[in-house]
């Protein structure tokens, strides 16, 4: 099968996708109807894909397409998950999910928990969550190729966040992404 990934080069996914004998062709570049054209994924993989993925690259792959967020979905979507499940108390974890024209409102794959320790900081809790959403795709890659996942949609409410919006409460990393994660939780109180 051949795979697009969409992410950095070096990232542990691609390993992953790779070991049933996937051909993997890996981008960090926005896409276009070109490119898909040029190489013809068959399924297509996001993690840490800094681009918004146009609706016709999606359906060019009839929706093949997944995306791994680090958040407990429909809360959190869009920029900084992490930063927010703390900052608004909102439920803590990871997210496989198909995507669709929208962003982060595909319908659900898997989920996991995944709750801070209090000697966490900002930064070791974004790579807990980052080695939890990598060890859920290990768990669950086989199923989500062969099509035999479940499709779960996402309920109403959650939340979404901007890059900007993170602005307004930049002032509670007082030591940056090594800023106690109680301290951001325990200033919005």
């Amino acid at each position: 099968m051949a795979v697009l990934f969409l992410g950095n080069i070096g990232s542990p996914i691609i390993e992953i996708i790779e070991s049933d004998g996937s051909d993997v062709i890996v981008t960090s570049q926005d896409l276009d109807l070109k490119f898909m054209n040029e190489h013809e994924p068959e399924f297509v993989v996001s993690y840490g894909f800094p681009h918004i993925v146009a609706p016709e690259v999606i359906d060019h792959v009839r929706g093949n397409i997944i995306n791994l967020h680090i958040s407990y979905l429909p809360w959190n979507r869009g920029a900084d998950p992490d930063f927010w499940s703390l900052v608004d108390d909102t439920p803590k974890g990871v997210t496989i999910h198909y995507m669709d024209d929208a962003l982060d409102t595909g319908d659900m794959i898997v989920q996991l928990e995944v709750m801070p320790d209090t000697e966490d900081t900002l930064a070791t809790y974004h790579e807990k969550l980052h080695s939890s959403i990598i060890g859920l795709f290990r768990e669950n890659w086989p199923s989500i190729r062969s099509g035999n996942c479940p499709r779960i949609p996402q309920g109403r409410g959650g939340s979404y966040h901007r890059s900007v919006d993170k602005n307004r409460y930049i002032h509670l990393l007082s030591n940056g992404p090594d800023t106690p994660v109680g301290e951001i939780i325990n200033a919005k109180r």
